[in-house]
């Protein structure tokens, strides 16, 4: 028997009971859609965030609270509350040669009111600098100056869309706020910014870094500090001075004991993607687990279809049939479930991954449908080999059947 009798006995074989295949075939539908939605989010999220912090451009370093080593983040960057930077720390590395702008940031939430509208928001406590680092512009008013910070001054720059839930169309420059129910003075109201790293900028609120602290944060430390260096290529003696700098400021004489971390957006980048692409294999390899599941639904039925077809078998022995012919078919049959049910599964992935894209730049978010080939070809190859190794023993049994008793079974 040639090959193409064997596929077409092997699909009408598939086809006699059509629930049965397609409930056999559900596993792999299931396993190859996730495989391809995982990954396809996946670097859907990697893109997305790439995206975010190369917006705040190539020529930044960030120097954030607690120690590192050089493959990852700092626990500060997971919400652990570390409090050893401080203003006077931007302000002594504002010094650097090179070193074109700095802010520090005390950020935290809190309600604003003006007459009778009330709504919460992030504050950030920032330099006069801000402005340069941040490559923003104010639509209305003016900016934080410089001595502002020294006084404690109490005024506040809002946010585009913090400026019109509060006032509508009216002007708000001069006008008093309550921040956590402490009275401010609106000074300004930058542009529009959109979003950054799931925040809406604009619906944040600005102010003097030293008012932030001792006004509305009770605190001596910042959250972080946020440098623009004068071009790329000085980003890493940058980087060197301020380790020394803040290694004598924090009596640190061992760089292992560090209770900063220092880095670039080219290396914040890095270890972003190191991280990212980690979480997707890790993500990858638990959806493909329910492909193992469904190779062993597929090994199942296979030997469900083996018992209940084994007079077919018998006679089709003794009448010359040889038992590769026997083994080829049963495991085509299994083949073709996996192969049909992953390609089904590649169908579904896209559709849910085209979901997704939609769903999120709806929000507002740049979110590109990134499906690769490698991922659709991964996903195929896998269902295919699951098909050849789940169906193996079942082929291989009805191949080995002895036709006499095969013919005598009821």
């Amino acid at each position: 028997m040639n090959i193409f009798r064997i596929i077409k006995f092997a699909f009408e074989n598939i086809a006699v009971n059509k629930g049965r295949s397609f409930l056999t075939m559900l596993g792999i539908i299931i396993g190859v859609g996730s495989v391809i939605t995982i990954m396809s989010v996946g670097a859907g999220a990697q893109s997305f965030v790439f995206d975010q912090i190369e917006s705040f451009g190539s020529n930044l370093v960030g120097v954030l609270p607690g120690a590192s080593d050089e493959e990852g983040p700092p626990a500060s960057v997971f919400g652990v509350i570390i409090t050893t930077l401080t203003y006077d720390d931007a302000k002594e590395l504002r010094k650097i040669p090179h070193m074109v702008a700095i802010t520090p940031y005390a950020n935290g939430n809190a309600n604003v009111s003006y007459l009778n509208k009330t709504i919460n928001v992030s504050f950030s406590g920032v330099s006069s600098e801000f402005i340069e680092v941040e490559d923003a512009s104010v639509e209305k008013g003016r900016f934080i100056h410089s001595d502002e910070n020294e006084s404690v001054a109490k005024n506040v720059v809002l946010g585009n869309v913090v400026a019109q839930k509060l006032f509508s169309d009216d002007d708000p420059i001069g006008k008093k706020i309550k921040v956590n129910q402490e009275s401010f003075t609106v000074i300004g109201v930058m542009k529009k910014r959109g979003s950054s790293f799931l925040t809406n900028q604009d619906e944040q609120i600005l102010m003097p870094v030293k008012t932030a602290q001792k006004i509305l944060l009770g605190i001596n430390h910042v959250s972080v500090i946020r440098g623009k260096v004068d071009q790329k290529e000085n980003i890493p003696l940058v980087i060197n001075e301020i380790k020394k700098i803040l290694q004598k400021r924090h009596n640190i004489k061992d760089e292992k004991k560090n209770d900063f971390s220092v880095r670039s957006m080219d290396q914040a980048l890095d270890i972003i993607g190191n991280v990212t692409d980690a979480l997707n294999l890790f993500l990858g390899a638990i959806a493909a687990i329910s492909l193992i599941v469904g190779g062993i639904g597929i090994m199942n039925i296979m030997l469900v279809s083996v018992t209940e077809r084994t007079r077919e078998i018998g006679l089709r022995k003794a009448v010359g049939a040889k038992s590769g012919s026997i083994l080829s078919q049963f495991l085509l049959e299994s083949v073709i479930m996996t192969f049909v049910g992953g390609f089904i599964g590649i169908i579904f992935g896209i559709i849910f991954s085209s979901l997704i894209a939609l769903i999120v730049n709806y929000f507002g978010y740049h979110w590109e449908l990134l499906i690769t080939p490698f991922s659709v070809l991964l996903s195929v190859s896998v269902a295919v080999i699951i098909g050849v190794v789940f169906g193996f023993y079942p082929a291989y049994k009805a191949s080995r059947l002895n036709p006499i008793e095969a013919l005598r079974y009821e």
